[in-house]
């Protein structure tokens, strides 16, 4: 089962499709996939009435395809997750998880437009592997307790100005990270209890020619490590996503150009589809 959402940017309407590939409209069980439904069992109540045949079918067609989760509070990310990464990046593994957040506002689907900034020169890509929260934890010490607040999974490219990281930073990352359309999620969320995040391929392209290729089996931290921690030092919300870090393969690297208008970025995930996005200027 694959929870989504589709339509015009800000109206899009919550979907999903079963396994045989048919879609149903799931209107009539919520106004939006958002936090409210997710810590309210929605994703159980969804599974439920598509067993009894109670939801009505939907054409999607052509239409827009949304991020999978509307409006969520935060979009928190885990900086040099990947041994290899860290190392491309010039960087000794971290002893404790490099934690930085998104602007929220970042959000867009997984094929919209992704706008260079302006004054850019270093726009990079990231696949991750992206958890959807379903309900808070505080102080978990049992790494086996941490999936059960994760309503699902999905695929987010962490967009990233370099020079606006590193160079001018002043000590902090978010200068970065932040920009408009800088945080493609999609296309679709599927049920924590239908994925096993451990041992995932993650795959990145720009313009079709290989960039990322590894497997979440080489993350330093797991996911379930990564809520463990975070259950002690913030608050994570139902819909809020956590993106767990990025594989080597990147611009940063040296060994690719960084993106420039009219490059194509794809991205896939095992079990999560694939994205597509456009590099466009910022005028």
């Amino acid at each position: 089962m694959e929870l989504f959402r589709f339509g015009p940017a800000g109206a899009e309407s919550p979907a999903v499709r079963d396994e045989a590939g048919n879609t149903f409209a799931l209107t009539g069980l919520t106004r939006d996939l958002d936090g409210a439904f997710l810590a309210a069992d929605g994703i159980d109540r969804a599974r439920e009435a598509l067993a009894a045949g109670a939801l009505a079918p939907v054409e999607v067609g052509g239409e827009r395809i949304g991020p999978p989760v509307a409006r969520p509070m935060a979009v928190v990310c885990i900086g040099m997750n990947y041994a290899a990464h860290a190392a491309e990046s010039g960087a000794a593994p971290p002893g404790y998880p490099v934690v930085f957040l998104k602007h929220p506002a970042c959000v867009v689907g997984p094929d919209d437009n992704v706008v260079i900034p302006r004054g850019s020169t270093k726009t990079d890509w990231e696949v991750e592997l992206t958890a959807v929260i379903k309900r808070t934890p505080r102080y978990l010490e049992d790494p086996a307790q941490a999936l059960d607040y994760v309503a699902g999974y999905t695929i987010a490219n962490d967009v990233s100005e370099r020079a606006f990281q590193i160079e001018i930073s002043g000590g902090q990352w978010s200068k970065g990270k932040c920009a408009a359309t800088f945080s493609p999620v999609g296309p679709t969320m599927r049920p924590a209890d239908e994925l096993d995040p451990a041992g995932l391929r993650l795959r990145s392209w720009v313009n079709d020619e290989p960039r990322q290729d590894s497997s979440t089996a080489d993350l330093i931290f797991s996911l379930q490590e990564l809520i463990v921690h975070l259950s002690h030092h913030m608050l994570l919300m139902p819909g809020d996503l956590l993106c767990t870090g990025t594989p080597e393969g990147v611009a940063l690297s040296g060994r690719f150009p960084y993106l420039a208008p009219g490059d194509v970025v794809t991205m896939e995930i095992d079990g999560l589809g694939r994205q597509r996005q456009t590099i466009v200027a910022s005028d």
